[in-house]
């Protein structure tokens, strides 16, 4: 699920080849009851609810250039980017009933992501520099 509107989304999917179902939570209070987004308001209070925890938000001495460019690499700033946490949730239908199966937040998502795993696991780890990852149709041409 993401919060874009699904017409977004089913571009998206196209482009990358996609063929798994895929919803949006776009205006909906879905993403804020389960603690991933938070409003500007929650933000600058300092203070948020997330992974079931308090957690301070860092002021704009505590940011780094790299955080800036993660932000920047979507067309938002640090603040606005972090305002959507990474987190991922399970749930299954059962007699009519919706029950949430599992959750995970913040590096607890890496193992969902096939290559995180195998590169946290590589000599040099993940040897991250800069904004490092790219999407297939981005690659250069060489």
């Amino acid at each position: 699920m993401s919060r874009a509107p699904l017409a977004k989304l089913q571009v998206y999917k196209r482009r990358m080849g996609w063929s798994f179902p895929w919803a949006s939570s776009f205006e909906s209070d879905f993403n804020y009851d389960f603690g991933v987004s938070h409003t500007k308001e929650q933000w600058e209070s300092g203070v948020v609810d997330y992974n079931f925890r308090a957690w301070t938000v860092p002021q704009a001495s505590e940011q780094t250039p790299w955080l800036n460019e993660l932000g920047s690499s979507v067309g938002a700033d640090w603040p606005t980017y972090r305002q959507e946490g990474p987190g991922m949730s399970a749930f299954a239908l059962e007699d009519g009933v919706v029950y949430q199966t599992y959750s995970t937040y913040e590096r607890g998502v890496d193992a969902i992501w096939g290559m995180y795993p195998w590169l946290d696991r590589a000599p040099l780890g993940r040897s991250e520099t800069g904004i490092w990852w790219r999407r297939h149709d981005e690659y250069d041409s060489e």
